[in-house]
């Protein structure tokens, strides 16, 4: 395989959510043949000098796709050979029409991935450039021509959008459905893309039924980061006959360091502001039969007012209907930190809820005013652990946990950008 530099003018270029039947006080589950050189022709032998030797013919440069090629993936990105060894320095992609598409080459020099997905059932042609190991220049092309678009596609969503601000918790949440197959897995990361300001390293993580991916740093993302993300499925080709639906984008902000710590000793939470304590609250927690779930959580949704209704439950105890204000969802199976005045006497001392966080009236307006989208709720010391997939469960694990989910290696301490 011919290196790709990096270097040099580049041109041419569901949401599925996952439905966990877990007690929660809120009762809303959420279910990618050229020769060159020169050749003289048409004078004689006897004309010939050693002052001007015949120029040797280049070794070719291989593409792919092949000349030729058709039903071609609209996801396909485009690779090339030299023999022996070398760098490709310039690709153009072009339709019949002439029009260009833009591309970026990969740091690792694997492949060129356009900037956006081809058109079906359209012809390109590539013209790859490239410098051999012995200072040559190859060049090759290749017209090959895209699929025509498949009946059965898989569905797919991306939990961030551009322009808005988020938590330093916010994990980069990929959804599929129904799932990606555990053999696709690596084919399909390496088409998630994703590009911090100022740079910090990150891997991707499964869950186990392959509707979710993860992506996280190491730690808390940096106040003021910009997150890129680009999830390239579209017409991505799985091993079970769909393909992917369409390619997902946002460019988002994170903003102050925000973090709430709930400890069931103490039936306190302790809320931290860019590393300083700003205010500590009395909680009530889940009750014995119904308790909260211990782990890192991350705010997913917020609702100034709202009603729980839980008359599905199959305990009568546990059902009800309840006006609720300044609710903020931590978990999938319903459970959030929201006001409830009609604990506000036992907050600190005793733990009465249905799974959720209650805080006073006061306190939970406070709260509701100050959060984010993707700040980190930490519980401690309940009678449950919080289960994988159940809310955006990226920090409740370690990072050497986390990336023991990822379907491609990753190097130590996380990997950087594809480009």
């Amino acid at each position: 395989m011919g290196r790709f530099a990096r270097g040099g003018a580049m041109v041419g270029a569901l949401v599925l959510t996952a439905s966990l039947a877990l007690t929660g006080c809120g009762g809303d589950q959420k279910k990618p043949e050229f020769v060159s050189g020169a050749q003289q022709t048409g004078a004689p032998a006897a004309a010939a000098t050693t002052d001007a030797p015949s120029p040797q013919a280049v070794a070719p440069l291989t593409v792919n796709p092949a000349d030729g090629d058709d039903d071609r993936p609209i996801s396909s990105e485009i690779r090339a050979k030299i023999p022996g060894g070398g760098e490709v320095t310039k690709v153009v992609l072009a339709t019949a029409d002439g029009d260009t598409v833009e591309g970026q080459l990969r740091r690792d020099g694997s492949s060129w991935v356009p900037s956006k997905p081809l058109k079906y059932k359209t012809r390109y042609t590539a013209t790859v450039t490239g410098t051999g190991t012995d200072g040559q220049s190859h060049q090759g092309t290749s017209s090959f021509t895209t699929m025509a678009k498949p009946k059965s596609m898989i569905g797919s969503g991306l939990y961030m959008f551009s322009g808005k601000t988020y938590g330093v918790a916010m994990p980069v949440v990929a959804e599929f459905s129904p799932g990606i197959p555990k053999k696709d897995r690596a084919a399909v990361q390496k088409r998630m893309f994703v590009q911090t300001d100022p740079p910090q390293p990150g891997a991707w993580h499964w869950l186990y039924n392959g509707t979710q991916a993860y992506y996280r740093a190491p730690e808390y993302w940096k106040p003021g980061t910009t997150i890129t993300v680009r999830l390239a499925l579209a017409g991505i080709p799985l091993s079970n006959g769909r393909y992917g639906n369409v390619d997902r984008t946002a460019t988002a902000k994170i903003g102050r360091s925000f973090e709430m710590k709930v400890d069931n000793a103490t039936k306190r939470m302790t809320v931290y502001q860019d590393g300083a304590v700003i205010r500590t609250l009395p909680v009530s927690l889940g009750k014995e039969s119904t308790p909260s779930s211990s782990g890192t959580m991350v705010v997913m949704e917020k609702k100034e007012s709202t009603v729980f209704d839980t008359r599905d439950e199959p305990d009568p105890d546990n059902q009800y209907v309840t006006k609720i204000d300044f609710a903020q969802r931590l978990t999938w199976g319903g459970e959030y930190i929201h006001s409830a005045p009609w604990s506000e006497g036992v907050q600190g001392r005793e733990n009465v809820s249905h799974g959720c966080v209650n805080v006073s009236m006061a306190n939970g307006r406070w709260l509701f005013a100050r959060t984010l989208i993707g700040d980190p709720v930490t519980v401690r010391g309940t009678e449950r652990k919080l289960v994988p997939g159940n809310g955006w469960t990226a920090w409740s694990m370690s990072w050497s946990e986390f990336v023991e989910g990822s379907a491609l290696p990753v190097p130590e301490g996380g990997a950087g950008p594809a480009f």
